[in-house]
């Protein structure tokens, strides 16, 4: 039987770099009787460049710093008023694929989207979740072992702009919107007591 999805709240804004060793670490000692966990956090000013990431597509950075990491996708930007979502979930025990856990993913943001009367869609070929053709949310997941860490980023109530810095997720010219875009007095905490309810709903 899988235990419950643990659930852990970062406080302040958090170093990339840091999250990312951090979820490593869980990856390398956690075993087949290891809770799954979903880490909600926000980051400060990053972009990250994916395992398929092209130069070409951050166009100019200014002052933000530029990683390199493992996780699939392109380039995106983490900021403030941006809700994380890491997923450290093992597929074996959930007989799935990573495709299929992209997709319930996608299928609880969603979720999260209607909560908010919020009518999100999916677009073939670039996975996230979009309104009004616009991409509110990015994935990008890396899997060691069956065990899947980083994950998803939902914007909330942000500054957009660096996303004009980048061809966001290796799309020239993608519009990005966040979810103040359309609902008043919404905030990442709220989001992120959404994202509990609908990730604990995906759960096998």
């Amino acid at each position: 039987m899988i235990e419950p999805l643990q659930i852990r709240r970062f406080d302040d804004l958090q170093d990339y770099e840091t999250i990312w060793q951090m979820m490593r670490d869980f990856v390398n000692v956690r075993d087949a009787n290891t809770p799954d966990e979903l880490w909600l956090l926000e980051h400060s000013p990053v972009f990250t460049q994916g395992q398929a990431g092209k130069p070409e597509h951050i166009l100019n950075p200014h002052a933000i710093p530029v990683v390199q990491s493992d996780r699939g996708g392109q380039v995106t930007y983490h900021g403030p008023g941006q809700l994380g979502g890491d997923c450290l979930f093992d597929l074996k025990r959930r007989g799935i694929g990573i495709k299929s856990l992209v997709c319930q993913i996608e299928k609880a943001l969603l979720a999260v989207l209607s909560e908010l009367d919020i009518q999100g869609h999916l677009q073939d070929g670039a996975p996230g979740v979009y309104v009004n053709q616009e991409k509110i949310a990015s994935l990008g997941l890396r899997v060691r072992n069956g065990y899947t860490y980083h994950g998803f980023s939902l914007n909330v109530d942000m500054d957009l702009t660096p996303f004009g810095y980048i061809n966001p997720c290796g799309f020239q010219g993608m519009k990005m919107c966040q979810l103040t875009d359309f609902k008043d007095e919404i905030t990442v905490k709220k989001v992120g007591a959404l994202c509990v309810d609908a990730f604990t709903q995906i759960q096998p």
